[in-house]
């Protein structure tokens, strides 16, 4: 690489690692703040789990300081005369430019490997410590309480006393799906946490069961799980990598494809009973014809192409920044972080989050709706690089 080029490049990697430092440091103290809200975590316990949240905000934080960094190291170079230098000895434009393409198109594949891989494995892990201090809540509880009361799964635990994880003459009231309030009575039972499971397995040890109507069973060595854990319900798709989204698309496809045969042996049954009122409820059926998709199945392919479109924008945004700031001639790099930033926030984002909101709906493809935010990007920077070519 030429001497000028390797300096470019040098001023870039120094001043992107400070300004991702920093906005890293800004946004995680929002985060970890906002986690330990809704999880009513004490400050130990946040601390354990900020190395998994700092890669969920990084495909975030690299864009905006890519974008700073180049504002800022063209808007100095073009400010202190080194481009119009550089053009005055025979060296185009794009010479001075491609440091900062090869920087953002590295940062695209590096956004890319932690939406599909790290993210996912960051927030599964980070949810898998939650779990586990839930343990030491319940435990704590159940020292200082001598039970424990979770009204919104319908369980209740009283005790005598605890010994370790063993619990001393227990007595166990849970809500049926029925409805209906199931006692268990033991001399003692053990607490184990299955943390894959998200489940509290209690394993009695010589008790009785209360099935109600006077009516009682007798069990020894038993075990009943509850779901003391958070509530995490099914994975959403940025929480899974491209391979498995995969697998859940064709998983929709064949729901897709049942619902229609149920709907089309439904709506012959109910033809040949002469049972015609009952043909306006099959349109509850999502998917109702071969060429539509249902609502999951728009998700997890948005998913996909978002993950595509997102990551590259650092790349287009360096193709769009580093022109711009150029063309500012700014020494002042804030002002040309202002200008670029300004519309990238008010335009861009506003129309990919659009965009992705009507993809998930299937009203736009997201193989090329969600790219229309970066062609917006690549047609701005194609004109300004023209200009800065020209002058």
């Amino acid at each position: 690489m030429p001497l000028l080029q390797r300096y470019i490049l040098s001023e870039l990697t120094r001043t992107f690692l400070f300004v991702l430092l920093c906005l890293t440091l800004l946004v995680n103290v929002v985060g970890v703040f906002q986690t330990a809200t809704e999880r009513g975590l004490a400050a130990p316990q946040v601390w354990e789990v900020l190395p998994f949240i700092v890669p969920s905000m990084m495909p975030f934080t690299i864009p905006a300081a890519l974008l700073l960094t180049v504002c800022l190291v063209y808007g100095r170079m073009a400010g202190d005369q080194e481009v119009t230098a550089a053009k005055a000895a025979g060296v185009s434009v794009m010479t001075v430019l491609w440091p900062s393409i090869l920087l953002g198109a590295a940062l695209s594949a590096v956004c890319f490997a932690l939406t599909d891989r790290v993210i996912p494995w960051a927030l599964d892990q980070m949810e898998l410590r939650i779990v586990q201090m839930v343990e030491d809540v319940f435990f704590e509880r159940l020292r200082t309480d001598r039970s424990f009361v979770d009204r919104q799964r319908g369980l209740e635990i009283t005790i005598l006393d605890i010994r370790g994880k063993t619990l001393i003459s227990p007595v166990i009231c849970y809500k049926r799906k029925d409805g209906r309030v199931q006692k268990i009575y033991a001399d003692e039972a053990t607490i184990s946490l299955d943390v894959k499971r998200q489940l509290a397995e209690i394993h009695i040890k010589y008790g009785s069961i209360n099935l109600g109507d006077h009516q009682r069973i007798n069990v020894t060595d038993e075990s009943f799980p509850f779901s003391l854990a958070n509530e995490i319900g099914k994975p959403k798709p940025r929480n899974l990598p491209i391979e498995v989204i995969d697998e859940q698309v064709v998983t929709a496809i064949a729901d897709e494809e049942r619902a229609r045969e149920r709907q089309t042996v439904d709506a012959l049954l109910a033809t040949s009973w002469g049972d015609f009122h009952k043909l306006s409820s099959l349109q509850k059926w999502r998917a109702k014809a071969p060429g539509r998709h249902s609502s999951t199945y728009h998700r997890l392919k948005t998913e996909v192409h978002s993950r595509y479109a997102m990551s590259c924008s650092c790349l287009f945004f360096v193709l769009f920044g580093g022109p711009f700031a150029i063309y500012k001639a700014k020494s002042q790099f804030l002002t040309s972080f202002l200008y670029c930033f300004v519309p990238i926030v008010a335009i861009y984002y506003p129309l990919i989050l659009g965009i992705m909101t009507q993809s998930k709906k299937g009203n736009i493809n997201p193989a090329w709706g969600m790219w229309l935010g970066n062609l917006g990007l690549l047609v701005a920077s194609i004109v300004i690089l023209r200009r800065v070519r020209r002058h």
